[in-house]
């Protein structure tokens, strides 16, 4: 029978057969679609015909379709929805697929091809996306080691092998922390809870198959907990427990795998020449270099830390007004800040969810990318991969655009944060696609589902993320959506959640869930002043994971991660009631894979581009003003990487933002 991965697709827009799929079907789709691609690579390294940009470039953008296939299905289900066969395909995959791409990269043949074109580009006549896309190539394999030799060249394949491996043993360590531990609640442990958080929690207890309500490590279950919970030592087991993820011994510590991917990036950077790993990998960001990075997040830090010194006294004081002596610690804050915003702002997470439901941010986030760019969204029926999961067909002016697929509900199978990938990326070569874009979240399951203000800002995050890559035109894969430098990636989905606070948005789709009223004036009043509220409590945890990521990265490689954490905390004054957003441990955007690491600053980095790109709908009178929702999708949301990131900013603005829009926007200097 024919692996139903590899055979063709029939299913509507060629959705993958999820229903057909199963796990034993994974290993033997990727022996063949390997072996199909070291064929079409070989047969590009070998071809006779001197070097072109078709018979080269262009031929190593079509190669590969039955491997990005199979990668794009099982990585989808390994992330979102794993089970023990999965984890250990995962194990057994990475490794493989890390010596199937250092294979390519470190092909003489192959290289040697590039490397004409490369030094006859002036000649070829190419056109601009032709002559990106062969820069990136060639680029590429330059990065991978394409040009090293012997022992080196031998070495670097270990490397890459060995950090493919540390990386899904993190994630999975991390998860099956974050799976195995949960908090059973007693009815009278509840002092203090709203409705939607006991919901909640009893909603995880069904799925953990406890007696009764549970806290667990999911974010939109632990954070409303801290938040609300009058059992002090409750709230602190509970939020040692999230600290502690990936460092509480045994098989499941990641500390140790922590430092041995520190060693070997910095011993792969220097193979390639670089002093550090974060001035290899900052090369090709538009930062540029490390200097540049701990410049942008001091100019931060330092106004961010003064008013969270200032928070942590007005909390210390609620804290004593309670009873409570001695210092303010991580469990008190949230609980505090809540306090503190419900006397400041009359604002009350509890009252506010209800007109924060699930369905009706979706329908937000739809009807503002109808407004702005013109696109319809269909639900469709199709078998996916969990029944959670829902798809939508995107249209404009009748036109498939691309299939749009939401998981949003948190569960023990399911890694922990939010993210967007495209199961399959727009292209027009070799032949025309659509995109088939997803977005999984982690939010709180309940019926309804209702949404804190976070996560609905989150889900509008995700969403820009996935109309950067709905909306790409470019002609090949390599350069399609998302596939930009790291700190501009961030760029659509930090500008999109702009719109959920443009009043008139609320105003349409903040309704009650039972009543269907709007959400009130006044609260609407409340919602839009308190939107800095406690802002530098969030960027002082933001701004030190950015910079002991960043430090990690350039100098002297730390045996001990966890010292050196502690050293750069020390030398911040981090105050010692705020956490590292991702401390060490379970810092998976940094350790899970390359993406994000000597990168998590990008963030930030997008954010000062952010606010300027939001203040131009602004200056232009209207948050959906037409000719500027073109010029961003003509710009950034269309080009994907088909030039540099800084060129596409100034065709969209005119010129580079400065970080003053970024305090001002964050309230931690004077508008």
């Amino acid at each position: 029978m024919t692996n139903p991965i590899l055979a063709p697709w029939s299913t509507p827009f060629e959705i993958a057969p999820f229903s057909q799929i199963s796990d034993a079907d994974f290993e033997p789709a990727l022996d063949a679609a390997l072996a199909e691609h070291q064929a079409e690579i070989a047969a590009i390294a070998e071809c006779a015909e001197p070097p072109s940009f078709a018979n080269t470039v262009a031929a190593m953008e079509a190669a590969g379709e039955a491997l990005s296939k199979v990668l794009s299905v099982f990585f989808t289900v390994a992330g979102a929805d794993s089970n023990p066969e999965r984890e250990d395909l995962q194990r057994r995959f990475s490794p493989r697929l890390a010596a199937h791409f250092a294979e390519i990269s470190s092909n003489k043949a192959l290289y040697a091809r590039l490397a004409d074109l490369w030094a006859r580009r002036d000649d070829l006549d190419l056109s601009d996306e032709d002559a990106r896309v062969l820069m990136l190539t060639h680029r590429g394999f330059v990065r991978a080691g394409a040009a090293l030799e012997g022992a080196d060249e031998a070495r670097m394949k270990e490397i890459k092998g060995r950090l493919a491996s540390l990386g899904t043993a993190f994630t999975q360590n991390l998860l099956a922390d974050e799976r195995d531990w949960f908090m059973e609640l007693a009815e009278t442990d509840l002092d203090g809870l709203p409705d939607f958080v006991v919901d909640a929690a009893r909603a995880a207890g069904a799925e953990k198959g406890a007696p009764g309500p549970v806290v667990t490590l999911s974010r939109s279950l632990i954070v409303p907990f801290l938040q609300f919970s009058t059992r002090r030592d409750l709230r602190e087991q509970a939020y040692r427990a999230w600290a502690a993820r990936g460092a509480n011994g045994g098989e499941t510590d990641n500390r140790e795998i922590a430092a041995e991917i520190l060693a070997l990036r910095d011993e792969r950077a220097k193979l390639l020449g670089y002093d550090t790993f974060a001035r290899y990998k900052l090369e090709t960001e538009m930062a540029g270099t490390p200097q540049a990075v701990r410049d942008l997040l001091m100019a931060v830090w330092t106004p961010a830390r003064a008013q969270a010194d200032r928070d942590a006294e007005a909390l210390t004081a609620l804290m004593r007004d309670d009873g409570v002596n001695g210092v303010l610690e991580p469990w008190d804050w949230r609980f505090y800040a809540e306090q503190r915003r419900k006397a400041e702002h009359d604002l009350d997470e509890a009252a506010l969810k209800p007109y924060l439901s699930l369905e009706r941010m979706i329908e937000a986030a739809f009807a503002c990318a109808t407004r702005l760019f013109g696109l319809e969204f269909t639900p469709l029926d199709v078998p996916l991969y969990h029944p959670d999961c829902r798809a939508w067909e995107v249209t404009r002016d009748g036109a498939h655009v691309a299939v749009f697929i939401g998981d949003y509900f948190a569960r023990g199978s399911k890694r922990s944060g939010a993210w967007c990938s495209a199961m399959r990326a727009q292209a027009k070569f070799p032949k025309v696609q659509a995109p088939v874009v997803i977005n999984v979240c982690n939010f709180a399951k309940g019926d309804p589902a209702l949404l804190s203000y976070d996560d609905a800002r989150t889900l509008f995050h995700e969403f820009g993320h996935a109309l950067h890559q709905m909306l790409s035109d470019v002609t090949y894969d390599s350069i399609s959506g998302t596939s930009v430098a790291r700190d501009f990636v961030e760029l659509p989905s930090q500008l999109y959640e702009h719109w959920l606070e443009v009043p008139q948005v609320l105003r349409d789709f903040a309704t009650h869930v039972d009543t269907g009223a709007p959400m009130p004036a006044e609260m609407l009043d409340k919602v839009l002043k308190a939107a800095n509220f406690d802002m530098g409590f969030q960027t002082v945890e933001y701004v030190a994971s950015a910079l002991v990521d960043l430090e990690f990265h350039d100098g002297q490689v730390p045996a001990d991660p966890m010292a050196r954490q502690a050293q750069v905390l020390g030398d911040l004054g981090m105050p010692h009631a705020i956490g590292m957003r991702h401390a060490t441990p379970h810092f998976a955007h940094v350790f899970a894979g390359d993406g994000y690491s000597s990168g998590y600053y990008s963030y930030m980095w997008s954010e000062v581009m952010d606010a300027d790109a939001f203040a131009a709908f602004e200056e232009a009178g209207d948050a959906f003003d037409p000719d500027t929702a073109r010029a961003l999708e003509t710009h950034i949301l269309s080009a994907g990487g088909r030039a540099e990131a800084e060129a596409l900013y100034v065709a969209f603005r005119g010129r580079l933002p400065g970080v003053e829009a970024l305090l001002k926007g964050r309230g931690l200097v004077a508008a």
